[in-house]
Formats: structure tokens, sequence, C-alpha cells
């Protein structure tokens, strides 16, 4: 029998889930909207009713439950951006209601796409030397550079951009055989 969880409980739950997951819940209302302007009114609102309804919310084991929350965040989503259409249906750049669905539709699809490639992603980063993975995030994380990790090896920086295009050509093949392994098996 499920015990009920508190709310500081749930709280904290859903702001993990949220954070976690804010680039693809952001990334499918972006594609249904035809514009920058909303989005992020429409994410508060989904984050709103994603707490009003979290009671809801029962995923089917602990592995799974990021994706499950993805999808079911963006069912709510579809829902927020469909009403803000209607409330604007006077404006000649909103969308549709067919449109919005046809969208939907196509980006939900894509949702397990990207769940799976961001795993591949994740898999092909483990399998780099630790020096070549601190060579390839040097280039996303704050902080650190090519010409950081340069000078502290005392290397020069164009062998150490050749050295990450190379490395990326890697990680691209690594993530297209680990899709396509996914797809066979």
């Amino acid at each position: 029998m499920d015990t009920p969880r508190d709310k500081d409980e749930q709280y904290n739950e859903l702001v993990g889930l949220l954070a976690r997951n804010d680039h693809s819940i952001r990334r499918f209302v972006r594609s249904l909207m035809p514009g920058w302007d909303e989005v992020d009114d429409v994410l508060q609102d989904t984050a709103l009713e994603c707490w009003k309804k979290f009671d809801d919310f029962k995923p089917q084991d602990s592995e799974s439950a990021s994706t499950e929350f993805v999808r079911w965040a963006c069912v709510i989503a579809r829902y927020k951006v469909l009403s803000r259409q209607r409330d604007y249906s006077r404006d000649r750049l909103v969308f549709r209601e067919s449109a919005v669905n046809e969208l939907a539709d196509a980006a939900m699809s894509k949702l397990g796409n990207y769940e799976a490639e961001k795993a591949s992603l994740e898999h092909c980063l483990e399998e780099l030397s630790s020096e070549n993975r601190r060579l390839i995030m040097s280039v996303y994380l704050p902080g650190d550079s090519i010409a950081k990790i340069a000078r502290e090896n005392n290397k020069k920086a164009r062998r150490l951009y050749s050295k990450l295009v190379a490395l990326r050509k890697s990680l691209l093949q690594c993530v297209q055989q680990q899709m396509s392994a996914r797809d066979q098996g």
C-alpha cells in the first residue's frame, strides 16, 4: 500500500523533476509557440498545474520517473498552449488549434528519441578518458577553456582544437552506433 507523501517531500520531488527536465519541456513548448515571448509564461502555468495535479503523477518505477514526468508535463503544457491560443485567437500570429495539435503530436513523438540520444551521449562520454572528457567539456563549462588546458599541460591550443574536432566526430559516431543498436534491439 502506498503511503501518502507529505507536501514538503512532494514539493522537493516536483522541483527536482522540473529542474532536471526543464530543457525537454521548454523545447516541447517552444515547438508549439509561434514566438519566444510567451514560452516562459506557459512553462510557469505548466509548473503550477503540475503542482496542483502532482498527486495524480504515479510513475511505474523510479528509473522511468523522469521520462514519464516529461511526457506527463508535456500533456499539461499542450493544454496550456491551447488555452493560451484560444485566449489570443484574435491575433493573426496564433496557430490554429489543429496546427498546435499536429505540432504537439510531432514533438511528443520526438521526446523519446531525445532522451535516448541524451543517454547515448552520456554513455559515450563515459567511455572517453578523463583527459578527453575534460577537453570536450571545457567548451561547455564556465571557467574552463581549451587555452587554460593547453597552458596547464604545456600544449599548443591549436593542437587541442584539432583533437577536439576528432573527439566530436568520434562522439557522433559512438552516439549513432548506440542509437542504431537501440533501434535494432
